[in-house]
């Protein structure tokens, strides 16, 4: 699995820009950025991401990278529990 960490222009003003270029030195990241993510709501009131589509709010930017990092590993046990099943 390769985590897709998606954010908006238009959220940078709450310091999105330094998480996104954090997370941009991971090879194991697809880290995209653009013009809108439709969530006009969330994006005036503070910094988030969506995290393989899943929205990742936080209140600083530092918290939003810790949460990224936090939902991403998440996202990792739970498909490689999902490896260890057998073929039913």
């Amino acid at each position: 699995m390769r985590p897709i960490v998606e954010f908006c222009t238009n959220n940078m003003h709450h310091g999105t820009d330094e998480v996104m270029r954090r997370l941009e030195e991971n090879p194991e990241l697809d880290v995209i950025e653009y013009g809108c993510l439709g969530n006009c709501g969330q994006c005036y009131m503070e910094p988030y991401a969506l995290v393989n589509g899943e929205i990742v709010p936080a209140s600083s930017p530092d918290e939003l990278f810790e949460a990224i990092t936090a939902k991403i590993k998440e996202l990792e046990e739970q498909f490689a529990w999902l490896d260890e099943q057998p073929d039913l």
